[in-house]
């Protein structure tokens, strides 16, 4: 393909990833290194009451908004370097947290941004394996099982899938919460009144479940359409040489399918690192809350009507690093078999 045909259907997207991804991107990296305010100005009151001779009259300093010429309250801009960054990681109400008597993690966990960060690391690394693991289960099950089974097993299997992640989320909640069915069941087996959503390791427990559910179907897609171009003859020869059922999943199925699990952590990785829904559809804010809740949470306008943008920008910028420093090494490893296979 010549280079100007191959510019010529590459330009449309090209554009749009600049305007819509690479602008966006550099806007948040400045915002994240400035803080805008609005502009105040200190002026003198003189309130006075009426006396029995004279007034009494008493003077008090008051902060009053600048307005522009169109009446609107004037604004400013400026650098503020590392300061936004500083005031999410608060490096001394660290050192104080690990300082003798300082409370240790239990301490630190009480900051804002190391109580996501602990929750959406432990969300990422609990539910990659559970993915990856049931999804390559489903698909070898679907895989022995007889082909006129086979359309209604997928199409099961798929449901969760297809379910809007809010929506899921809600529905799952409600099976626990308050009178729920299962919350119902629970207090019929124990003998005694249980409150599920008053825990915060079982709210934990139910997010973590939901994810696999509703993206182990993803990976079951992925891994089944990969059981359908391993080598027969391959397979046929490990049978021949006796090996067992979980010989022939580790020395041919997995290194067969190494690609596509890769391809499926990079996904699930990048996703679950952004967990959102789940924190709103669970509504568990007072016990648990991710990097990217916390980043929404900054974007809410306070009492004042105001959003704090460039402490949200520098939230952003640090989950942002945080996915990379989680990618670097799959994609090493993806660029190893990529020349290997060159």
């Amino acid at each position: 393909m010549k280079p100007r045909v191959f510019f010529a259907f590459v330009a449309p997207s090209l554009a749009l990833m600049i305007l819509f991804i690479a602008v966006p991107l550099v806007a948040v990296f400045v915002q994240s290194f400035q803080i805008t305010q609005q502009v105040y100005k200190q002026v003198t009151v003189e309130t006075c009451t009426p006396g029995f001779v004279t007034q009494n009259c008493v003077q008090e300093t008051k902060s009053q908004a600048v307005l522009d010429e169109n009446g609107k309250p004037l604004v400013e801009t400026r650098f503020v370097g590392f300061a936004n960054y500083l005031e999410l990681l608060k490096p001394n109400a660290v050192m104080k947290a690990f300082a003798p008597g300082g409370g240790g993690f239990a301490a630190l966990l009480n900051i804002d941004f190391y109580k996501a960060l602990r929750f959406t690391l432990t969300f990422t690394f609990v539910t990659l394996p559970l993915v990856l693991g049931l999804g390559l289960l489903v698909a070898l099950a679907v895989e022995n099982t007889l082909r006129s089974l086979r359309g209604p097993l997928i199409f099961v299997t798929l449901l969760p899938f297809i379910i809007t992640p809010v929506i899921g989320a809600l529905s799952i909640r409600w099976l626990f919460v308050g009178d729920g069915i299962m919350t119902a069941a629970l207090q019929h087996l124990l003998g005694h009144k249980v409150s599920v959503f008053s825990n915060g390791w079982a709210i934990e427990a139910l997010m973590i479940f939901y994810r696999v559910w509703s993206v182990t179907p993803f990976a079951f897609v992925i891994f089944y359409a990969g059981l359908q171009t391993v080598d027969n003859d391959t397979m046929e020869s490990a049978i021949i040489d006796g090996a067992t059922r979980l010989e022939r999943l580790r020395y041919v199925i997995i290194p067969h399918l190494m690609p596509l699990i890769v391809f499926v952590a990079l996904i699930h990785l990048m996703d679950s690192y952004r967990v959102f829904e789940e924190v709103i559809g669970f509504s568990s804010q007072s016990y648990r809350i991710s990097l990217q809740w916390l980043t929404y949470d900054f974007l809410i306008p306070d009492n004042t009507g105001n959003r704090s943008i460039p402490r949200a920008s520098a939230s952003s910028m640090l989950t942002m690093i945080g996915i990379v420093i989680l990618l670097v090494p799959l994609l090493r490893r993806a660029w190893r078999d990529h020349k290997r296979s060159c």
